[in-house]
């Protein structure tokens, strides 16, 4: 299924039909402030496995990023975190960033890695936002590469539908998105490190 929404103002009845898709198990791609990605429903474990079959690995070896509404919603998902911590948080965010944070119980194991760390986005995105705040729970997320070509990603979601739309449940297309993975940086130690530099600026 290839859905439109509007980038701005995501109309409530498209929505409605991804969430429930989502509700019932469904794999979707889906844009982001950055590149388009791949998820589901954090908590839908068949789902998960699909999304890892698809990029070809075992669900425990899968750096999936949890997609969360705001920074509140981060809160229910992790350990406190240090007030130097939330103000780079607050600056950064919503934007193009993967915060690696400590992980607490609310966030399957299987989304842990052995250093109980957890990778969490806030996406400058109000399709997604939208998805978030009306599924009630954080969405999953994974790249979609592009395979064939030079470029690492795919900006276009119709060549997106070209490649994924027998794979997946639903493509939304939020219009043309980047080529430039998010900035990650990891908060889980002593300081804020920054493991991968992307879109997000990190002046």
């Amino acid at each position: 299924m290839f859905l439109s929404i509007h980038p701005e103002n995501p109309e409530p009845r498209k929505i409605a039909q991804a969430v429930e898709i989502l509700k019932q198990g469904g794999v979707i791609i889906y844009p982001t402030d950055a590149v388009y990605v791949i998820g589901c429903s954090l908590f839908d474990h068949k789902a998960v496995q699909k999304v890892a079959q698809l990029k070809g690995i075992k669900p425990e070896k899968a750096n999936f990023t949890l997609m969360c509404e705001d920074l509140s919603h981060i809160s229910e998902y992790t350990k406190p975190i240090s007030t130097a911590t939330f103000r780079v948080m607050k600056d950064k965010l919503p934007g193009p960033f993967t915060f690696i944070l400590e992980a607490n119980n609310e966030v399957p194991r299987i989304f842990r890695s052995k250093k109980k760390t957890v990778g969490i986005r806030v996406p400058d995105n109000k399709i997604t936002q939208t998805l978030i705040r009306e599924l009630g729970n954080p969405l999953i997320s994974t790249s979609v590469h592009n395979e064939d070509e030079i470029l690492e990603y795919i900006s276009d979601p119709s060549l997106i539908a070209d490649d994924w739309e027998d794979r997946v449940d639903l493509i939304i297309d939020g219009g043309m998105s980047g080529l430039e993975a998010t900035t990650i940086i990891d908060c889980s130690g002593a300081e804020p490190e920054v493991i991968r530099e992307g879109k997000g600026s990190i002046d």
